[in-house]
């Protein structure tokens, strides 16, 4: 995701009025086309506009950063760390107790 200008966001700014006016089909476009749109309302910020791509593009971003704060946090901490071979040993399992389990990792 590009990080918005000083220009970018003076242009990005549009009246609610618009929106009354019967220009969202132009406004949706443009933000289809160009990006992030401020909406005022009494010329303060009311909403933003952006394309859904965008939008899961900035919430993985932000689940991504939360992720690697918590990763950071937890090595940080001092703390003894138990093996693959040796949970496998707690629980009483091999290799091939796992050769049919599915995991999906994100």
């Amino acid at each position: 995701m590009n990080a918005m200008n000083t220009v970018n966001v003076l242009d990005s700014i549009i009246p609610i009025s618009l929106f009354n006016k019967g220009q969202a089909n132009k406004i949706f476009a443009e933000v289809k086309k160009f990006g992030t749109k401020i909406v005022v309302k009494n010329n303060a910020p009311e909403c933003i506009l952006m394309s859904p791509q965008n939008y899961q593009q900035m919430m993985e971003e932000y689940e991504n950063a939360i992720l690697a704060a918590e990763a950071e946090k937890r090595l940080a901490q001092k703390t003894e760390y138990i093996s693959h071979e040796d949970v496998m040993k707690d629980f009483g399992l091999d290799s091939s107790d796992l050769d049919n389990v599915e995991v999906n990792l994100e």
